[in-house]
């Protein structure tokens, strides 16, 4: 096939990329999301406000627009970099980080909201068990509650990891080179529409499939008994 002999390399580069965005994006969500989901349920009111606040404004605001302001508004009016600015490849490093950055902020408010609901179906006497032992609302979430609600949300938060997969490519707004921004290039110099289309398509369904099989396993494996 044409596209392939041509652009074979360049693809396999790109997924790469839409790979790395994946799971560097997943990492930061999981922790920030984490942290969110232990604020909405404190018993600190103004870290609930907190934590309802950041999921209110980021689930509600376009991914775009957040990887816009990564840009032009951290990097460009604020001069905050994430790469060393003496690299050669700084500008591409500085773009991958904001994009990292800006998807693992806009995912963590739905990690944030799986978790928590994970946390509500533990039950409450499992907390007080936890207090009347002497633990701290920290050490009772870390050591009680948050092991039971992981149990509970593995299918939900696979299904924020595969769609974080195909929100990685709205990268290529502030020029990631993954795999939608290839495919924008590929068909500005290719009439093959339809089978460029279908290439990527099929990398995507590679990508999703197994992370879906996989999740659906394990949350069968490690379902809490009601």
């Amino acid at each position: 096939m044409k596209i392939l002999d041509d652009y074979g390399s360049q693809i396999l580069e790109a997924f790469w990329t839409t790979i790395q965005l994946t799971i560097f994006s997943a990492i930061g969500a999981l922790i920030l999301g984490v942290i969110v989901a232990a604020m909405r349920v404190s018993p600190v009111p103004v870290a609930r406000f907190l934590g309802a606040a950041y999921v209110t404004v980021f689930r509600n605001t376009p991914l775009t627009l957040i990887l816009l302001f990564c840009v032009f508004g951290l990097y460009q009016t604020l001069d905050i970099s994430l790469a060393s600015t003496s690299s050669s490849t700084f500008v591409i490093d500085n773009n991958f980080r904001l994009a990292v950055l800006g998807l693992s902020v806009y995912t963590a408010s739905f990690v944030c909201e799986s978790i928590r609901a994970g946390i509500n179906t533990v039950h409450a006497g499992q907390a007080e068990a936890g207090r009347s032992l002497g633990l701290t609302f920290l050490q009772n979430l870390r050591l009680i509650v948050l092991p039971q609600a992981f149990r509970a949300v593995i299918a939900p938060l696979g299904s924020v990891l595969i769609a974080l997969t195909k929100n990685s490519t709205v990268a290529a707004v502030i020029g990631v080179s993954e795999a939608s921004k290839l495919m924008k290039e590929i068909l500005e110099n290719e009439a093959a529409l339809f089978v460029t289309a279908g290439i990527f398509a099929v990398g995507f369904v590679i990508l999703t499939l197994p992370t879906g099989l996989l999740f659906g396993k394990l949350a069968k494996k490690f379902e809490v008994a009601r």
